[in-house]
This record gives C-alpha cells, sequence and structure tokens, in this order.
C-alpha cells in the first residue's frame, strides 16, 4: 500500500534535484538497503536516476548498517558518527550513493505553494524550519545529558579518557607478553642446548 506512495515521493526528490541523476545513473539496476535495525529499506536505482522502493526479499549490492543512536547523530550533523556507519557489500557503490543522498534537498515551500500560494508555503517553510532546528536542538541536549548521567551518575558509558587509559595499558602489556615470549624462548633454548651437551 504504503510502496507506490514511497517510490513516487523518492522520484519526486530526484526530480527536484536533478543534479543527482548522472551520478545514479552509473550504478542503475543495483539496490542499496539502509538496515536501521528497526525497519529496513531497499532502495533500487533506476535507469534514469531515479529511486524506487524494491522488494523485501530483493538482494541488496550493498548495506548500510545505520543503529538509531547512530541515525540521531547523524541527523545532528555530527561528522565523527560518520565513522561508525558499517557498509557490507560494494563499498564504493554505498559510499557514492550515501553522498548523494546527503546532498538532496526537499524543497517544500515549492510543494506547498501549488495548494496554498506563494506566500503561504514561504511562512509555512519558515516556520517548519525554526520548529525543526529547536526539535534538533532539543535532541542533541537531550543526547548531551542522557550520556552525562550515563557517564558519571549511572556509569553505563566510558569516559574517552578511560578508554584512552584502558587501550594504553592493553598495549603496555602487549608489549611485555612479547618479551616474556622472546625471553621463554632463549631460556627454551639455552636448556635445549644444555640437554644436548
Amino acid at each position: 500500500m504504503f510502496k507506490p506512495l514511497i517510490t513516487k515521493f523518492l522520484q519526486h526528490i530526484t526530480n527536484q534535484n536533478n543534479w543527482s541523476r548522472p551520478y545514479l545513473t552509473t550504478f542503475s539496476g543495483k539496490i542499496v538497503q539502509f538496515d536501521f535495525v528497526l525497519l529496513k529499506a531497499n532502495l533500487l536505482i533506476l535507469e534514469d536516476g531515479s529511486l524506487s522502493l524494491a522488494g523485501e526479499t530483493a538482494v541488496a549490492d550493498a548495506t548500510v548498517h545505520i543503529p538509531p543512536s547512530l541515525a540521531l547523530r547523524l541527523l545532528a550533523k555530527d561528522e565523527a558518527a560518520k565513522m561508525f556507519i558499517k557498509i557490507d557489500g560494494d563499498t564504493h557503490l554505498a559510499t557514492e550513493f550515501s553522498k548523494v543522498l546527503q546532498n538532496m534537498r526537499w524543497d517544500i515551500e515549492e510543494d506547498l505553494s501549488h495548494v496554498t500560494g506563494d506566500i503561504a508555503a514561504f511562512k509555512i517553510g519558515e516556520l517548519s524550519k525554526k520548529a525543526f532546528a529547536e526539535m534538533k536542538r532539543q535532541s542533541i541536549n537531550a543526547a548531551e545529558m542522557l550520556s552525562e548521567f550515563w557517564q558519571e551518575e549511572k556509569p553505563i558509558l566510558a569516559k574517552k579518557r578511560h578508554l584512552e587509559q584502558f587501550n594504553a595499558d592493553v598495549d603496555t602489556l602487549k608489549s611485555d607478553v612479547a618479551r616474556l615470549e622472546k625471553r621463554f624462548a632463549k631460556l627454551n633454548k639455552k636448556l635445549a642446548e644444555s640437554v644436548a651437551k
């Protein structure tokens, strides 16, 4: 029921962002799956560079795994969050496709202007941008507050300095074990030589 509507919306977005078509046509016929843990979406790249929703049984050429917590960070434009995205399959396809999707914009005001007129569409657009910016700011504040709570009050998250210290201790232990193995090998060799005499 929703598949035709979503496909129409995806094609509308690619029509509004004509610059994306040359990038997408090089991957026509490929399927990219976005796995948000609770929800999976298979997007098919059509020959004309537009997008369609592929069936759930379709085999993906590339899969982009984005946990819900990471999705919030990506929405907040946290550049460091991109490093934690896991990609299976054709990484070139997934990377290029993700870049195109990140730069696509839905011109809501243009679509609203056909229904309400230009002035009302502009006002609604401005109001929705302000509401979205405030919602984004509140989400970032809530995420930071929860992170601090989980680090300080109910420590289930490790602080960065604790992780760095742990990693340094592991590296030191690894070096010590390597030295011990070398000493053990030397002792073993000496023992074997003394037994041979």
